[in-house]
């Protein structure tokens, strides 16, 4: 009788599960300035971290609490990641979202349409009046590059008889990705793994990644 292979999936969030970057959405809707962009340019040069480039981005941000509610209900997310969720699941597949982005705008997000028992490893962020206060609950005490420790979220999920994949699209996705068996890759993520000469598997949407799972499972 042949084994069946088992797997555990993470996603990345912020343009791949959704069609787009939140955060980078965000900014430009609420903003008070410019200061975001000059920041974002440090990170991407590896003058600053992440961490640093996130919380004074998100520090120029003015926002209401009706205001932020009525944008997250307007998020739209990947056509097939409800599809691909229930195929996995329906094979008991472990599945973890990894993110960069709050935890309180990837749950509203979730409930919104109507999906349910995601795992969700992410930043934190508190509204105050019309300021926007952040938390770094899977910070590694020992590396200050990231907001978020993706790499130690995604060890701590893996069993060692199963086939991890990872699938994402930015920057910060190289680390954790590293330390999958499969990985699915889009935008930046592709552009380094290419730039490299490492191993992935290129996605558009995630319908190629349903169909990659529709295939194997």
């Amino acid at each position: 009788m042949r084994e069946i292979k088992k797997y555990t999936v993470f996603f990345d969030f912020d343009n791949t599960i959704t069609t787009y970057d939140v955060i980078d959405d965000m900014l430009l809707w609420f903003s008070m300035d410019n200061r975001w962009i000059n920041l974002e340019k440090q990170w991407k040069k590896g003058k600053i971290s992440s961490r640093e480039c996130l919380k004074g981005q998100v520090e120029g941000i003015r926002i209401t609490q009706k205001s932020l509610e009525e944008y997250l209900s307007k998020i739209k997310i990947d056509s097939y990641f409800k599809k691909l969720i229930g195929l996995l699941d329906s094979q008991k597949i472990k599945i973890a979202v990894l993110s960069d982005n709050f935890y309180e705008v990837l749950s509203y997000v979730f409930r919104h349409h109507r999906i349910k028992g995601l795992k969700i490893y992410s930043n934190r962020v508190e509204l105050t009046k019309d300021k926007l206060t952040l938390s770094f609950p899977y910070a590694n005490k020992h590396c200050l590059l990231c907001a978020h420790c993706k790499k130690e979220s995604l060890m701590a999920n893996i069993k060692g008889n199963s086939t991890s994949v990872y699938i994402g699209d930015g920057l910060s996705d190289v680390c954790p990705s590293q330390h999958v068996d499969i990985v699915f890759a889009k935008a930046d993520l592709l552009r380094y793994f290419r730039a490299n000469r490492l191993k992935c598997v290129p996605f558009k949407t995630l319908k190629d990644v349903y169909r990659y799972f529709k295939r194997i499972l």
